[in-house]
């Protein structure tokens, strides 16, 4: 079967009519960001700010007019819409600190939902997340992957998965699995070296459909690999779904630190538990010569965890046994379990199981509750 072509999809939605505007939406220009690859199709429809709440039912018949396309496996579109300053509270969705509705929460079967986060790139947060993941389903929970970084999707990479998902019968896409932990990720939809060219709020509603759309079924725990910093993605997890906490990640050196904290206190300001701080790249020992080297300072994080009152869960050193495991899809806590930095993640897994284990124990009602079966 041929690969369904842009013009093909572009052609298809001149079917779909704004109810208001009385034109097709190609036409007006509404249709942005489109991506094709292998049969999987995305792209987001922009609309008036005040009309956002009214056309659910054209998103959908885009939807369904592009996955009926000879070729085309899954079709996933967002709304969009530019949104006033003083209505978005400087961001999409409400204003930081904003009550989060009980009715509007997606995932309702997944136990947990842990966010890792850090306030700047290149600090090693998605290697953290793919072995806390790994370390979490070795200690016995069911658990999910789902990457939120749209822009630079890396966990299919670090999983090593390079299929492409599939859909069910009512259209929701089926996670891709591996090592025993179910992942969705946009890295699945467009190609690695493909820029996604969206809006922040896109993003939001991007995110939204890899958890509404996405048949994740019941697990235990499901970790979030976060972009980097405080904005679009950040605040959609934090008012969309009940996450139980985050785990912030940095280097121990200053100008991290100070990103770090950044990111720590957004989530305080939407009430988000904070489960402590993992130091990443926290030393480095020279395989040669067993000399240890602190080449990005040392204990930077736990000391700040110390100033802002959360715990410090672990250090990870800088080692070429986990980058090169990452890179190539096998991560170091399973391809060599016994060794002592699948240990350490091991460690730093325990105690984020434990920590919402005490939280579901306390009956604190605004955080989820664990299942383990």
């Amino acid at each position: 079967m041929a690969d369904v072509t842009e013009t093909q999809i572009l052609e298809a939605l001149k079917e779909i009519r704004d109810p208001d505007r009385g034109s097709d939406i190609v036409t007006l220009g509404m249709v942005s960001g489109l991506q094709v690859r292998d049969g999987h199709v995305a792209f987001a429809v922009e609309v008036d700010a005040k009309r956002g709440p009214q056309l659910e039912g054209l998103r959908k018949q885009a939807e369904g007019v592009v996955h009926r396309l000879p070729g085309v496996l899954s079709a996933t579109v967002v709304l969009t819409a530019e949104r006033p300053a003083e209505a978005a509270g400087g961001a999409s969705g409400p204003a930081p600190g904003a009550a989060r509705p009980p009715a509007a929460m997606l995932l309702p079967e997944i136990g947990a939902i842990v966010a890792i986060a850090s306030g700047k790139g290149g600090v090693g947060k998605s290697t953290t997340a793919a072995n806390l993941a790994l370390a979490l389903h070795a200690g016995g929970f069911a658990t999910g992957v789902l990457d939120a970084d749209i822009y630079g999707p890396s966990i299919p990479r670090m999983l090593g998965i390079s299929a492409r998902p599939t859909t069910t019968d009512d259209n929701k896409l089926e996670p891709m699995e591996n090592y025993g932990i179910k992942c969705m990720s946009m890295g699945f939809l467009v190609d690695e070296e493909t820029p996604m060219v969206w809006r922040g709020p896109m993003v939001g509603m991007a995110l939204e459909q890899m958890m509404r759309d996405v048949n994740w079924g019941a697990l235990d725990i499901l970790v979030v690999d976060m972009p980097p910093g405080t904005g679009d993605a950040q605040l959609t997890m934090a008012q969309r779904v009940p996450l139980a906490g985050a785990v912030i990640v940095s280097t121990p050196q200053d100008i991290s630190l100070v990103d770090a904290r950044k990111g720590l206190n957004m989530f305080r300001k939407v009430d988000v538990p904070v489960l402590g701080i993992v130091e990443n790249m926290s030393y480095f020992v020279c395989p040669h010569c067993g000399t240890r080297s602190e080449i990005f300072d040392h204990g930077g994080a736990r000391r700040e965890a110390d100033r802002l009152e959360v715990d410090f869960l672990g250090e990870i050193p800088l080692d070429m046994a986990i980058r090169e495991t990452s890179d190539s899809g096998h991560p170091i806590v399973v391809s060599d379990p016994e060794g002592d930095h699948a240990k350490a993640y091991l460690k730093i897994a325990r105690t984020i199981g434990a920590k919402i284990a005490q939280a579901r124990e306390a009956g604190a009602a605004s955080r989820p509750r664990i299942v383990v079966e």
